[in-house]
């Protein structure tokens, strides 16, 4: 690649910048062949099998039990350089009875960052890298590897439509266009379907993965709802063709439902949460919520938000995966009572508060208002008392 080095430990993918239709075609050919050549170089040995994660019903099933679960978030784990905080953060959370455990699996750049700071995938229409070294998926494997041996279930997703560790802002960058275009533009998601490949063919024997997820909190302002509904549909077909063994989910929000005429409820960011239920391809549904951001009611708007999607999952029988929730004062008052409602309604298979803190060798953890830290008076009420809830039901 012209001016950027290609060590042994990075898949390259080459193309030209804004070719004419017929070039652009042949070179997403291109892209995916010499991704599947390559393949095989870059997949760590086969990961160990065992029972897979599932859907039954409105319930999921892990480890032979059927019941309902809780979990968290950690965005930051899948970065960390240290094994032995990995490893950490893994056991504690093993211990404290959460199963499922949400993690970043992106980290894309335009520009290739120095002094071995992570990323997993340099986007450029000149040809794009993905990084499989120790400053890349080796990172991600480490959290795989640890997950497997505490028992603990991952889900993994694949980008970001936030700006945060590139997100779609990151493509667009490298082949043009808009967050609202994305989902239809042909480099864009070839190099996405490329990145998909690398990552699910790395882990797909492993059974530490609860599911793959499309994308973090997809949106398409002022889309057709059908533009994200036909995005999901291909994708999770995709996925499903390359694993066929753990779930796929979308990852919305679970905005655009019957409901009031909150902002949440209405479908202005191009999703309709029960049409996409529908999708045959995606296992379970997603949705957060975030009432201070929202501008609405931390106590009666938010359980009616939860029991209306616990409803359209068991009209859909499929469970809904309340996936990321917060407030940012009085978290235990607050999000105990959330738990509650979740642990009770109709169609809910499990929470998972966003996000889990804790101590590492460098220090706290990032601390973004909606932190519970491991050990704290917080956890004590949203994991410890939730989880004795949950197994004394």
């Amino acid at each position: 690649m012209s001016g950027l080095p290609t060590p042994s430990h990075v898949l390259q993918v080459r193309g030209t910048r804004q070719p004419p239709l017929p070039i652009m075609k042949a070179h997403l050919v291109a892209i995916l062949s010499s991704l599947a050549c390559v393949q095989s170089l870059a997949v760590p040995e086969p990961r160990q099998a065992g029972s897979f994660p599932s859907a039954s019903g409105t319930r999921f099933t892990i480890d032979g039990q059927t019941k309902y679960f809780a979990g968290s978030n950690s965005y930051w784990i899948s970065f960390l350089t240290n094994n032995a905080d990995v490893d950490l953060v893994m056991d504690n959370v093993a211990k404290s009875g959460l199963k499922i455990f949400r993690v970043w699996g992106f980290n894309d750049v335009n520009t290739i960052p120095g002094n071995n700071q992570v990323w997993y995938q340099y986007l450029s229409a000149s040809g794009s890298q993905i990084n499989t070294g120790a400053n890349g998926l080796q990172r991600l494997d480490a959290v795989v590897s640890a997950a497997e041996r505490k028992g603990v279930k991952l889900i993994i997703n694949f980008v970001n439509f936030w700006d945060d560790y590139g997100g779609l802002s990151a493509y667009l960058n490298a082949f043009g266009g808009s967050k609202e275009s994305w989902y239809t533009n042909t480099a864009a998601q070839a190099q996405y379907q490329a990145y998909v490949r690398a990552v699910v063919n790395r882990y797909k024997s492993s059974s530490a993965i609860f599911a793959w997820e499309l994308a973090n909190e997809p949106r398409c302002k002022g889309c057709s709802t059908d533009v994200i509904y036909k995005w999901a549909e291909s994708t999770s077909k995709f996925v499903k063709s390359l694993d066929s063994n753990h779930m796929v989910t979308l990852g919305d929000e679970g905005m655009g439902l019957p409901g009031d005429e909150s902002y949440p409820y209405q479908y202005g960011e191009g999703t309709d949460f029960v049409k996409n239920l529908g999708i045959k391809t995606l296992d379970f549904g997603t949705f957060h919520m975030y009432p201070d951001h929202w501008g609405v009611d931390l106590k009666t708007w938010s359980s009616g938000w939860i029991k209306s999607h616990g409803e359209a999952c068991a009209k859909a029988g499929k469970p809904c995966l309340f996936e990321e929730y917060g407030s940012l004062s009085d978290h235990c008052n607050i999000e105990k009572a959330w738990q509650q409602v979740s642990r009770t309604a109709s169609g809910l298979g499990a929470d998972l508060f966003w996000q889990w803190g804790d101590q590492l060798s460098s220090g706290q953890t990032h601390n973004d208002g909606f932190t519970i830290y491991h050990g704290s008076s917080d956890y004590q009420c949203l994991v410890v008392d939730h989880v004795k809830a949950i197994n004394s039901s």
